[in-house]
Formats: structure tokens, C-alpha cells, sequence
């Protein structure tokens, strides 16, 4: 592993003959999206049922009744990828143009993974009243929206103000989409070395939207105790240089009122994750963590510890946010299959048991012959994930009360398979 790991770490031509021929894919592409018709006008009688006159039926019938535009329009399955481009990757504020090949990806991905259509959206405006207003103003053709790409604090403050003004799905995957599969790894991670939930203790390090989003699902699962950091030391509540997030952070956190720096947060902790900068987390501290920690190392492209580092250090269990590694945090795992289950029942909004449910999906994807071999994640390629995800994640909507629509188990099953067939 740790000849691997040093290779892969050296390995600059690899990355860059990646970059070459990305490059290269999208330039011949021209984009990597198209707009195909479901009905092609071979005839005149196409003309008449596609367009006008027969067009004005459905027209009238929404119009007599609104809920009918689920029906007789692509509504149902649709979603716009939105962004302001104030949060690109980790490339940062490089505008909307440049994060248009970023948004165009992610709508291949929901269409691949999740049987979703999606559109990419992306604003000539930071403001965020005007893109909430905006978004407002486009949802009527919408049957959901993924934020993408938003920098912290705002993109709080639109993802609250647009889950309270419309009544459909607003998600904002850089938050949501890595807590789920965080959680995920950490329920498997948690099968392979028998602790329980409750008795263990998590430092969280990165205090921006990743880290306060799975801080909120690894508490609404049950974890009592976790320490908090952000770049300088532990959220706590005698801090007076907190914003209002990491304040309300560091209260619902940090129970042994903890304070001090990273260092001092992971000593003798059990979980570190990490959604932070490269290189913070030494060997050292993994050293002066509990016996056989588990460490989600998901800082991107140089995580806050190499996995060969954390495993010679004593970690059993070590995930990372890069291909190149075993146990991948990669939010594909989550959102097109979470997207593709709100939608199938008509989800008004994505709630804290849906995700917790999507996570407890993609866990129970992993065979325990898997975890013995140290596997907590399954592949991002495994196209049987998006199916259990919006099985999962629509029964949790019907349990939760924000499905508009109850079709019984092996109804939505059917229409899952519909969407994704095996």
C-alpha cells in the first residue's frame, strides 16, 4: 500500500496526461451536453399532436389545474445544476463561465447515475438575493435544483431561503452530498472495527459548508461527542472571532469544552475527518490518537494525510476524496439517486431522514466480506447504488411526510428500474 500510495504521489505525468486529454475530450465535444427530443416530427400529424393545435390541451388542462404540469411536462424529472462559480472546485472564485464545463459534468452524472435530466444554470451574479430570486423565478419549470459550486457563507443562506420559498427539492451538494457519503463510510467504518456510535469520539477538521454539513448528520445520527476545527484550533464556545455558523457550531459541539489546536483536538480521539487543507494531519497526531483510528483524509488533490502515512502511523481505516486511493468520499454515490427518489414521489423538499437513509443505502452496498478486506465504500461505478439510493431516499420522504405522491414499494421500485435499469 505504501509503494502504492508513494507512486501515485510521484505520478505527476499521469496527472497531467489527464489534463491533456480532458482537454482535448472537451474541446472535440464542444460542451459534453445536448438537447435530444423524447418525439421526433416525421409527418404532419406529428406537427399537429407536438405542437399546434394539439399543444393547447395540456396547456388548458394545467391551466385548470396546476399539479397537472407534472404530468404532461418534462417537470418531473427535471433539474438545473446552479451556480454563482464563487466556489469552483478548489480552483475558487473563477466566475460562472469558467465553471460551466463543472456544472455541464454534474448534469452527465445525475443523467448516468440517477436517470435525471438536468440543466446547467450558471449566474452572472453573486448577489445571493438575486439568485435566490432567479432560481425563484425559473422554478416553475423545475421539479428540483442542485446547487453546486457556492461559496461559504452564502450558499447557507440561499439553500435556506429556497428550501422556505419553494415547495420543491433544493440540495446543495458540496454540503449534503459529502456528509451522506461521509456517513456512509463512517457507519462501515464503525461495522469494521465494532466501536458504537455513541462512545466514540470525532474531530471534524474544516469548519466551511463540507464541515458543518456532515457535523449536522453525523449528530442527527447519534455521535455525541465531536470537536470541531477550523484553521485556528477548536470551535468552542469561548471563542469570540466565530461567525454566526461556526458559533451555533461550536454550541451544539465540543461537549467536554475543548480548546486548543488541532493537535490537541485529535489526541485521543477516535474519527478524524478532514475537509480542510493538505498536510495538516502528521503522523504524529495519528500516534496520538485512540488504538486503530479511523481517518477520512478528504482534502482535494492533497489530502491532509497520504494513506500510507495514516496506515504506518496505526490507522485501520483511512478514506480519502481521490480516485487514485481506495474508499473514495465521491458524492456521485448520493445525489442522483437521492435526486432521482424525491422526484419519484414528488419530495416537496430533502429532509435529515432522507439523507441519513441515502447514507444507510450506500453502507449496506458493501458486503462484510468487503469490509474485512478494509473496503467501507463502494466504487462510484457501481450503477446498483443509485437504485438502492432512490429506493432509500423515496420510502424515507413517504415516512418523513414530504411526498407528494405514495406509490407502494414495488410500485416505486418499478418506476426506479424504469429510470435506471439494471
Amino acid at each position: 500500500m505504501g509503494a502504492m500510495c508513494a507512486k501515485k504521489r510521484d505520478g505527476k505525468d499521469q496527472t497531467s496526461d489527464t489534463n491533456r486529454e480532458s482537454l482535448e475530450l472537451h474541446s472535440r465535444l464542444r460542451g459534453k451536453l445536448s438537447v435530444e427530443p423524447k418525439a421526433h416530427i416525421q409527418s404532419a400529424r406529428d406537427l399537429s399532436l407536438l405542437y399546434t393545435p394539439g399543444v393547447g390541451e395540456p396547456c388548458k388542462e394545467i391551466h385548470r389545474d396546476p399539479e397537472l404540469v407534472w404530468e404532461y411536462t418534462f417537470k418531473g424529472n427535471m433539474v438545473a445544476v446552479m451556480t454563482d462559480g464563487s466556489a469552483v472546485l478548489g480552483l475558487g472564485n473563477i466566475g460562472a463561465e469558467a465553471g460551466l464545463p463543472v456544472m455541464e459534468g454534474k448534469c452527465v452524472l445525475f443523467k448516468d447515475f440517477g436517470g435525471v435530466d438536468a440543466y446547467p444554470v450558471c449566474l452572472g451574479t453573486q448577489d445571493p438575493a438575486e439568485f435566490i430570486r432567479t432560481a425563484e423565478l425559473l422554478s416553475p419549470g423545475l421539479g428540483g435544483i442542485n446547487l453546486e459550486d457556492i461559496s461559504a457563507p452564502r450558499c447557507f443562506y440561499i439553500e435556506d431561503e429556497l428550501r422556505r420559498r419553494l415547495p420543491i427539492p433544493v440540495f446543495h451538494d458540496d454540503q449534503h452530498g459529502t456528509a451522506i457519503v461521509t456517513l456512509a463510510a463512517m457507519i462501515n467504518a464503525l461495522r469494521v472495527t465494532g466501536q458504537k456510535k455513541e462512545e466514540i469520539r470525532v474531530v471534524m477538521n474544516g469548519a466551511g459548508s463540507a464541515g458543518i454539513a456532515c457535523t449536522r448528520i453525523i449528530l442527527d445520527w447519534g455521535v455525541e461527542n465531536i470537536v470541531v476545527c477550523d484553521s485556528k484550533g477548536i470551535l468552542s464556545t469561548g471563542r469570540t472571532d466565530l461567525n454566526a455558523f461556526k458559533t451555533e457550531m461550536a454550541r451544539l459541539t465540543n461537549p467536554e469544552n475543548r480548546s486548543g489546536t488541532l493537535k490537541d483536538a485529535v489526541h485521543g480521539a477516535d474519527v478524524f475527518i478532514g475537509v480542510s487543507a493538505p498536510g495538516v494531519l502528521t503522523a504524529d497526531m495519528v500516534r496520538s490518537m485512540n488504538k486503530e483510528p479511523i481517518i477520512f483524509a478528504m482534502a482535494n488533490p492533497v489530502p491532509e494525510i497520504y494513506p500510507d502515512e495514516a496506515e504506518k502511523a496505526g490507522a485501520r481505516i483511512v478514506a480519502t476524496g481521490r480516485s487514485d486511493f481506495p474508499n473514495q468520499i465521491n458524492n456521485v454515490l448520493a445525489f442522483p439517486g437521492i435526486f432521482r427518489g424525491a422526484l419519484d414521489v414528488r419530495a416537496t423538499a430533502i429532509n435529515e431522514e432522507m439523507k441519513i437513509a441515502a447514507a444507510q443505502a450506500i453502507a449496506d452496498m458493501v458486503l462484510e466480506e468487503e469490509r474485512k478486506l478494509g473496503t467501507i465504500i463502494p466504487s462510484p461505478l457501481n450503477r446498483a447504488v443509485g437504485r438502492n439510493v432512490a429506493l432509500a431516499t423515496a420510502l424515507a420522504a413517504e415516512r418523513s411526510g414530504v411526498a407528494r405522491l405514495h406509490p407502494s414499494r414495488d410500485e416505486l421500485t418499478a418506476i426506479i428500474e424504469r429510470h435506471l435499469p439494471a
